[in-house]
């Protein structure tokens, strides 16, 4: 019969009574407050979802989640100090399609790759879009509108809030899915953009639904599609553009949580799930819905692939239509 040494039990057993002394020395997740970055002014719909969902979360991790507004450079500024900062969950970035998709096409030297320096964490809300057009064009359907379009031998124009925003970019997709005319028009601002289009100065405009809603109620504006996957429950009976026949015209202006790169996967879990509990209160979702944002809870592991091909989807569009940020 083989005996083990003394020595080696002795060491087994100093094993075992450490083990949960080092189990005990690692501190729980959080234990203060944390930071949630929004890396564009306060009064944006990001800084105002950031701060609704973010109390909500607050409540379940126990510890305050203080909102931080820093602008700049298309939410570059903002984003790249939270790509800098530690990776232990106490600083949160609320980026969004630019800040975290549309600028990585859009601008050479960006200080930060979204896939290599960020944790997606989950896609918070989307804010579907609306195809809306003057009513003085004589197209009810956006076939009708593209054949319209077609037509035009100076061509056809559309307004935009910017270079490079999301109005943009979907203007310069249904040019590349339709081959139709469509020359871009930029504006200082989607108020400023809206408005002409209503004064029928600009034919069209891809806009956020809550923004151009207003006018298509009182006629001033007529809604040709919504720009989401389903059609919108705040206007139902709007079809997509998918369905009149736009392949793969899924357009919104969405919101995700991310954190810095090698955050542990068990505080990732952690901020995932307090975040899912949030955005499902319906309450919370009351909230959202009003200011035309959709909410979504999706996992990590399904966030970064629909993350990747996001990228590559509007790195295609900048790339085809040759756009530049301002």
């Amino acid at each position: 019969m083989h005996t083990i040494p003394r020595r080696a039990l002795l060491g087994t057993g100093l094993g075992l009574l450490a083990a949960p002394a080092v189990l005990r020395a690692q501190p729980a997740w959080p234990t203060r407050a944390i930071r949630m970055v929004v890396p564009f002014g306060a009064g944006t719909s990001t800084d105002i979802m950031a701060r609704l969902v973010s109390q909500r979360m607050s409540a379940s991790l126990g510890q305050p989640i203080v909102v931080e507004n820093r602008a700049g450079a298309g939410g570059v500024v903002g984003s790249d100090g939270v790509a800098k900062s530690a990776p232990d969950g106490y600083t949160l970035c609320m980026g969004s399609i630019a800040s975290h998709s549309v600028n990585m096409s859009l601008m050479p030297n960006m200080p930060y790759d979204v896939l290599r320096d960020f944790v997606p964490i989950s896609l918070v809300t989307n804010a579907p879009n609306l195809l809306v057009i003057s009513p003085k064009i004589p197209a009810k359907t956006l076939p009708e509108f593209i054949a319209w379009a077609k037509g035009q031998r100076n061509g056809v124009s559309y307004a935009s809030a910017g270079n490079g925003t999301s109005s943009h970019l979907a203007g310069e997709l249904l040019k590349m899915k339709t081959g139709a005319p469509f020359e871009h028009v930029p504006y200082r601002s989607g108020s400023q953009a809206v408005t002409d289009v209503v004064a029928g100065n600009v034919p069209m405009i891809v806009y956020q639904v809550t923004a151009v809603l207003p006018f298509v109620k009182d006629g001033t504006l007529r809604a040709l599609a919504a720009t989401s996957a389903q059609r919108l429950e705040l206007t139902p009976d709007i079809p997509t553009a998918i369905e009149q026949g736009i392949a793969d015209f899924d357009v919104s202006a969405w919101h995700g949580l991310f954190a810095p790169a090698k955050l542990p996967d068990a505080i990732r879990d952690r901020i995932y799930g307090a975040l899912k509990e949030a955005v499902n209160a319906p309450d919370l979702r009351a909230q959202l819905l009003d200011q035309g944002l959709l909410p979504v809870a999706m996992p990590p592991a399904e966030f970064r692939p629909w993350l990747e091909a996001d990228i590559a989807k509007w790195r295609e569009v900048v790339r085809v239509s040759g756009a530049k940020a301002d």
